[in-house]
């Protein structure tokens, strides 16, 4: 591997292991790190099945990671890989995309991206210049879920949605303008890009202007407005129960919690 990442936290590495989208050298756990804890376990069991190394490593090698919750869980891993936006548009099913105008905030991206692997989207377009791309702590942040998405980086995401919505993909932006459709009179069903603005100054005018119309979350408290994350989540979550909800072959709630 020309390029190694360093993958650290539990999640993320299970995740990085389970997806098989790029290859892993090795793991590494950290010494007193109690190797019969389940999810340990299944660590070790997914690097074997992949035949990869695993091995215990002093707490010094980790300080490689940085100043980071790891967990005592480190991958030495090649680059992510992205795909091309034709991939996303051939996606097997209906159009069920996120893209994101220039967010930055890398837990605000980890958070969306894992909601987004949670309601099944079919594609995920992000801008290559001025917002946080692939980086280990965004594996981190979606507890490994952009290990399973398809990522399309995109040099300008204006042409990009313009081609999206020719290739018959409604443009649907989240914003609060007095134009903006209420969350609970959308239809978010068909084919549908749902994009999401940067924190504070939320979708550009641009971006704003190619969308076929604008989407806003009503609030019912005190405070005036959600961050991206959880709005962007709230959002996804109504677009996936317009299109229905897959079968369920496991058991509901919230999950293991990925921190």
């Amino acid at each position: 591997m020309a390029q190694i990442e360093l993958l650290y936290g539990r999640h993320a590495v299970l995740e990085a292991l389970r997806a098989g989208r790029r290859p892993i050298r090795r793991v590494l756990l950290g010494q007193g790190v109690r190797q019969q804890a389940d999810i340990i376990a299944e660590i070790v069991a997914a690097a074997r099945e992949r035949g990869c190394p695993v091995s215990e490593a002093p707490r010094q090698a980790f300080d490689l990671a940085g100043d980071v919750n790891h967990q005592g869980v480190l991958a030495e891993a090649g680059p992510y890989r992205c795909v091309d936006l034709d991939e996303v548009l051939t996606a097997p099913g209906e159009p069920f995309c996120l893209a994101l105008d220039h967010l930055q905030d890398v837990q605000n991206l980890g958070t969306l991206l894992r909601t987004a692997e949670a309601m099944a989207v079919t594609g995920i377009i992000l801008p290559d210049r001025r917002a946080a791309g692939i980086t280990p702590a965004v594996v981190n942040a979606s507890s490994g879920a952009v290990e399973h998405l398809n990522i399309a980086l995109v040099t300008n995401l204006v042409q990009a949605l313009v081609r999206l919505k020719k290739s018959g993909v409604w443009i649907v932006g989240l914003d609060a303008a007095p134009s903006a459709v209420p969350l609970p009179r959308a239809d978010l069903s068909g084919p549908l890009v749902l994009v999401v603005g940067a924190e504070g100054a939320g979708l550009s005018r641009l971006t704003r202007e190619t969308c076929d119309w604008l989407l806003a979350i009503p609030m019912c408290g005190e405070i005036a407005s959600l961050n991206a994350a959880v709005a962007g989540s709230i959002a996804l979550f109504a677009a996936r129960q317009a299109r229905g909800w897959p079968p369920v072959d496991r058991p509901l709630g919230f999950g293991r919690a990925g921190h």
